[in-house]
């Protein structure tokens, strides 16, 4: 019997709705105001995921460690971590993998009457550093400090470790002479008035390294991409539109003033160009290269405790793999 115009369309509904049904779960780990979830939010308001056939859902967590433990259990299928994890699990027989997430760092700075204004006037000082010691911003600072100036910091500094907010507090308060911190952190300062002594891509650059080197990734099952390789396709298709947008629509960061946590419209705008500046090129084979250099540079510094048993970055770090 032949089918009429109303039973067509309410099977092209039914079909419609079984394919949404059917588009996969891809769960991602974010902190609430990381810039993870900066693009996750982009993403899900405008149905970037839907178009690319997935479905994203954020799982909001306490903090970065809880993030890889979350990867490790199967909370979430991927997360953005350092490449540096990635490489050392890889090296110890695990499967991770990550795409490209940013190529923003971080840097030095220092309160405006601060007598910290070169890198060799951190000698003596009062330097705090975000993270612990084998921090890579920290490795990096390091290894250009003493190129650069013949300045071994981790003996010549009065060193602090610990938290971005608790670091902006006591630079705030006269106790230390300058911080190393993360590059949203930066921002903020930068809003606030304080300046950078030192970018850490700028030390990327004096260490014969390039800035156009990865340092954040989507971290994912390499297992897990070959089993859902439309899932992973589609995320990272997602995300690059949302990356696109932000690179692009200033609109587009004032609906994400609340998710970045900006104090003003200043602070707003130093996080944007901020994060602008970090959006990574293409995975090519110059950045492959500058990430390998880097590897050996904080292998040199950190030794084994920060690589373990490996001399080289691992194969398979980066997804897709290097062609071999």
């Amino acid at each position: 019997m032949p089918l009429d115009r109303r039973t067509l369309l309410l099977a092209a509904g039914s079909a419609g709705l079984l394919g949404a049904a059917a588009a996969p779960v891809v769960r991602v780990g974010v902190l609430r105001f990381g810039t993870v979830s900066w693009e996750i939010d982009v993403i899900r308001r405008h149905g970037f995921d839907a178009a690319a056939g997935v479905q994203v859902e954020p799982l909001v967590l306490a903090g970065s460690q809880a993030t890889q433990v979350a990867l490790q259990a199967g909370r979430v299928e991927i997360s953005v971590q350092d490449w540096l994890w990635v490489s050392r699990q890889r090296s110890s027989g695990a499967d991770w993998t990550c795409a490209p997430f940013s190529n923003a760092i971080g840097a030095v700075i220092a309160p405006p009457a601060s007598p910290v204004r070169t890198l060799a006037d951190l000698r003596g000082r009062r330097l705090g550093i975000a993270g612990g010691p084998l921090d890579k911003s920290w490795l990096i600072l390091r290894a250009f400090a003493l190129r650069q100036a013949g300045l071994d910091l981790n003996a010549k500094t009065e060193r602090s470790f610990a938290a971005p907010p608790l670091l902006a507090h006591e630079l705030a308060a006269g106790r230390l002479d300058a911080a190393l911190t993360y590059w949203p952190f930066v921002a903020r300062a930068e809003a606030a008035g304080l300046r950078v002594v030192l970018s850490i891509e700028d030390a990327l650059r004096g260490l014969g390294i390039g800035a156009d080197v990865p340092i954040t990734g989507y971290v994912f099952s390499a297992a897990w991409a070959a089993r859902a390789p439309g899932a992973i396709a589609g995320f990272l298709a997602a995300a690059e539109r949302a990356r696109a947008l932000l690179a692009t629509s200033d609109a587009e960061w004032q609906s994400l003033l609340p998710l970045t946590g900006a104090a003003d419209q200043a602070e707003l705008l130093r996080l944007r160009d901020a994060y602008r500046a970090g959006i990574p090129g293409p995975l090519t084979a110059s950045a492959r290269a500058a990430a390998a250099r880097l590897f050996d540079v904080l292998a040199a510094t950190g030794g084994a405790a920060l690589v373990g048993d490996a001399h080289h970055i691992a194969p398979g770090t980066f997804w897709p793999a290097a062609p071999t």
